[in-house]
């Protein structure tokens, strides 16, 4: 671990048309395929199965096999420099985290991931920053709000990507949207455990209809 950590790098945060992470919390291996399909059908880019989830790496190994090609997938809830190494060795991509720990964001540049570790503080938004990750968290987003996650913007560099997280859904999105972030990982909002993929379906159109109309009127504001 300690050679691959050495090597790491910061790898940047890819360039989408919406910045909409799709969080499968409790999904199971024998359903991702088919919720993550509709999801792609309806233009989300990027997939985060927790790893508190029943068999994650399972689950990352189908859906990366399967879209790893069309969309950034990977793995949330990520706590442990070797977990990051085994969303990598799984097909993964993308390694979420609720926390900042050096290691972990580490081990993702190393292994060539896109890391999003959550911040709630300026102290931890630069340590992870300096640590290498491709963009901020900022969790939870509601706690925070939008008058919390500007003041701390201010102090960071300009080319950082901010990300909401926890608590938020479709209705927020205009008020992140007019301090400038972009980036949304939707959980409960989205999907259930039980949920199945007609369901999961209707909140993704929701989500990217959302999404559109909250930054057309942010670009004329």
């Amino acid at each position: 671990m300690d050679k691959e950590m050495k090597m790491s790098k910061t790898i940047a945060w890819p360039s989408f048309k919406r910045d909409l992470v799709a969080i499968l919390r409790g999904v199971k291996p024998a359903e991702v395929e088919a919720i993550v399909g509709v999801l792609m059908e309806e233009r989300f880019e990027a997939i985060e199965v927790p790893l508190n989830s029943p068999e994650p790496f399972r689950s990352i190994e189908i859906i990366a096999k399967a879209f790893g090609d069309d969309g950034l997938i990977g793995a949330g809830t990520v706590l442990s420099a070797q977990d990051c190494a085994r969303v990598a060795d799984a097909g993964g991509r993308l390694m979420v985290s609720p926390n900042v720990d050096p290691e972990v964001i580490a081990m993702a540049g190393a292994r060539g991931m896109v890391s999003l570790p959550g911040v709630f503080t300026p102290t931890e938004a630069l340590l992870a920053l300096r640590s290498g990750a491709s963009a901020l968290k900022f969790f939870p987003a509601s706690a925070l709000g939008a008058s919390g996650i500007s003041a701390i913007k201010a102090i960071l560099p300009g080319d950082t990507v901010l990300g909401a997280v926890g608590g938020v859904s479709e209705t927020s999105f205009a008020d992140f949207a007019r301090i400038g972030v972009r980036t949304f990982g939707l959980g409960s909002s989205l999907y259930k455990p039980g949920d199945d993929a007609a369901t999961v379906r209707a909140r993704a159109r929701l989500a990217v209809e959302a999404y559109d109309e909250a930054f057309a009127g942010a670009a004329q504001s």
